[in-house]
């Protein structure tokens, strides 16, 4: 399967709206729907496209703050974060990363003192450092075709 520049077209049409229709679809990028959807369940088949999902704002919820938290485990306690870590209703996502860092955690929290009772939780496994975000400057950029990844052979 090779990812062309039409597949690239449906895929930021579904990056930006997962609930467009074929057809919609079809007509930004020059196609019918039955083609629409052949190639969808194409890209679905071999992985590309992993899933859909609803975007929630998080303040509208009842969570008034977003932050990014590193940690830097100690020694002998990152395998048992890595065993704990999913059971954190407040981290939307984790990562594992290279640098001084070993963690780094977007969550979202109630309020202070649930941040605050969040960090007291994560201390026994490391050094926190916590950033709140004041503002989202760029969310969920669709992924697209770019220098030299304009057609992916798959």
């Amino acid at each position: 399967m090779k990812i062309d520049s039409t597949n690239w077209g449906i895929l930021n049409c579904l990056q930006q709206n997962a609930r467009l229709s074929n057809a919609e679809i079809g007509r930004k990028v020059g196609l019918s729907s039955p083609a629409v959807a052949e190639r969808i369940k194409k890209m679905e088949d071999y992985g590309v496209i992993t899933g859909y999902k609803a975007e929630v704002s998080y303040t509208k919820t009842g969570y008034q703050l977003k932050a990014i938290i590193t940690l830097r485990a100690f020694m002998g306690r990152l395998k048992p974060f890595l065993l704990k870590v999913s059971e954190f209703k407040e981290v939307l996502n984790c990562y594992r990363i290279t640098g001084n860092e070993n963690i780094i955690m977007e969550v979202v929290l109630r309020d202070q003192i649930h941040l605050q009772e969040f960090i007291d939780g994560l201390i026994t496994y490391g050094e926190v450092k916590t950033h709140i975000i004041l503002s989202n400057l760029i969310e969920n950029n669709p992924i697209t075709g770019g220098a030299g990844l304009n057609e992916v052979e798959l």
